[in-house]
């Protein structure tokens, strides 16, 4: 079973929506400048930087834009091509195809039979 593996929060002001979050829910956020990216700690991590506690997650957020516009739930998968082409099959669309972030794997983003958009992670190998 897949499952829901981290979220993402989109802004259109980086400073204000990093105040808001850390002051309203004591988020720990931490900015990663060369992907325009921050992200968002919200449960205890261990050594490889995943949630320590079971049912934990974690996310991001980044400026508001394409077709990002919106709250979305990352899914972790063994194969992001397996997952987009069952997407299609069961009439949803891909709204960004497969795409490497830095050497921790790869990511992309399909809107489902409703129109949410949703994301989708695949570790490298």
């Amino acid at each position: 079973m897949n499952r829901v593996i981290h979220f993402e929060v989109p802004f259109d002001d980086g400073e204000r929506a990093r105040a808001f979050y850390s002051e309203a829910f004591g988020w720990q956020l931490d900015s990663m400048p060369g992907f325009g990216y921050t992200m968002v700690t919200t449960t205890p991590t261990n050594e490889q930087g995943r949630p320590a506690e079971p049912g934990g997650v974690n996310g991001g957020m980044m400026a508001r834009q394409g077709p990002i516009t919106g709250p979305v739930i990352t899914i972790g998968v063994d194969s992001i091509d397996e997952a987009l082409a069952t997407v299609e099959k069961l009439g949803g669309r891909v709204a960004i195809g497969r795409q490497p972030v830095g050497s921790m794997g790869f990511s992309a983003y399909f809107h489902d039979t409703e129109g949410n958009l949703i994301g989708l992670w695949e570790n490298a190998q």
